[in-house]
């Protein structure tokens, strides 16, 4: 039987509450983490148990707040290297919006890096000591110590990792970045845009500093003083989901969409090789017959033409397909 909108949204919302103790989070992140892999097509309502067990959970990962610190840090020493690409020209942005996105990026490589080992014992080096950033570099994995090996090395494949919220459905790679890695990894963390505030207060810059000084300068009371700092969010470890992958050698054909028409426009939710948006749009609005438009789901629109598409329900994911790739490592 077809179950409605409302019907769906309760059943999501219930197994939120019920898994969220099995996930180590809260119901609130753990209905909208489900709802994501019922969107992006990992799973259908009712076979949630099956992809918590066999999915999820296997490929979860956590990052302490000394991990945390280390990407901090790491993260810091590229910032001013983007700045100085950016800023003067149309894509200027705030050194703290640089900062924060860039550690989000960079605990996604974390988090892969502590998949390897927790499931192969390979050491990794994602390469941060140099300060240097890409925001997608062909090879994020730059060396490998694999059981029984004496010392590192470069991968014998170009490992690409890309990291995305909760709310991610699509692996997005724009341009002809595809073609430059081998394995195209995608990455789940369990940030906010409060993870540096919630980190901040964890190493208590905002009570023996930004708040003391407020107090000093008469702008709070101690009271309100400490009002604000129980205000704010707690740091917690970060949960990490490595999604799955999508790899170079793969069967990837054009216009591979699937979707849903409504009564005007129609909305995609599947995507499985390369994209020409413009075209690709047109041709589906065609094929579709279709008196609105199609859109992406969650997107619209993304903010390039040309590149490679996937859903998250179209990347690999299991130990065998992850067993083939450390073999080609």
């Amino acid at each position: 039987m077809k179950l409605t909108k409302k019907k769906t949204e309760e059943l999501i919302k219930n197994y939120g509450i019920k898994f969220s103790g099995r996930l180590g989070l809260s119901p609130e992140d753990s209905t909208l983490i489900l709802k994501k892999a019922l969107e992006g097509g990992e799973t259908e309502i009712d076979k949630v148990e099956d992809w918590v067990s066999n999915r999820f959970i296997p490929n979860c990962v956590e990052i302490n707040r000394d991990e945390y610190a280390l990407m901090c840090v790491n993260a810091l020493k590229s910032v001013f290297n983007v700045a100085a690409t950016d800023y003067g020209s149309s894509r200027q942005r705030d050194l703290g919006h640089i900062w924060g996105n860039t550690i989000s990026g960079y605990l996604g490589e974390l988090a892969f890096v502590k998949f390897l080992k927790i499931n192969w014992n390979i050491v990794a080096d994602i390469g941060h000591e140099s300060g240097s950033l890409s925001e997608y570099l062909p090879m994020d994995i730059h060396e490998v110590r694999l059981p029984g090996e004496s010392s590192s090395r470069a991968p014998k494949i170009k490992i690409s990792i890309k990291t995305s919220k909760w709310r991610g459905v699509w692996l997005d790679i724009p341009g002809d970045q595809f073609d430059h890695s081998d394995i195209h990894v995608f990455v789940k963390i369990g940030v906010g845009t409060d993870h540096l505030f919630a980190f901040f207060k964890e190493i208590s810059v905002f009570r023996d500093k930004i708040l003391k000084i407020g107090e000093e300068v008469g702008s709070l009371t101690k009271t309100e003083s400490q009002n604000l700092f129980e205000s704010l969010p707690a740091f917690v470890p970060i949960k990490a989901y490595i999604c799955g992958f999508a790899s170079k050698s793969g069967i990837h054909k054009p216009l591979s969409y699937s979707g849903k028409k409504g009564r005007k426009n129609f909305e995609i939710f599947g995507w499985n090789g390369p994209l020409f948006q413009a075209s690709d749009l047109k041709k589906i609005k065609e094929i579709e017959k279709l008196a609105g438009e199609a859109k992406f789901l969650g997107i619209g629109r993304f903010n390039h033409d040309q590149g490679y598409l996937f859903n998250t329900g179209n990347l690999a994911w299991n130990k065998t397909d992850w067993d083939n790739v450390i073999s080609r490592i």
